[in-house]
């Protein structure tokens, strides 16, 4: 069973950085397409940014392009998205996403099987 635990999440100020992570745990961690999704309070969850097995292919919602990168260290089993200049609209619930895709990496939320537990991250303006 894949554990997925994400942390690092908590209050930031507009403008400010903050670095979220996400652990894997009894899974072949390098084999996983990797994905970052989020939920407000009263809203769905939607897809935030998103990276393949190998790290080199890197997708991400047009609300934070330039804003968001995601990455991967795959010796240490480990998802990361670091925001640069949050805005208050980024307050969410942020969850890691995982599944085996060979060629693909999936925006989709319904094409992950496996998710972390989430992290809270407010950002006050």
């Amino acid at each position: 069973q894949v554990q997925l635990v994400e942390s690092g999440g908590g209050l930031v100020q507009a403008g400010g950085s903050l670095r979220v992570s996400c652990a894997a745990s009894r899974v072949t961690f390098s084999l996983y397409t990797m994905g970052w999704f989020r939920q407000a309070p009263g809203k769905e969850r939607e897809f935030v940014a998103a990276i393949n097995w190998s790290g080199i292919s890197t997708f991400y919602a047009d609300s934070v392009k330039g804003r968001f990168t995601i990455s991967r260290d795959n010796a240490k089993a480990t998802m990361y998205l670091q925001m640069n200049s949050p805005k208050p609209e980024d307050t969410a619930v942020y969850y890691c996403a995982a599944d085996l895709h060979k060629n693909i990496v999936p925006t989709a939320a319904s094409a992950y099987t496996y998710w972390g537990q989430g992290t809270q991250v407010t950002v006050s303006s």
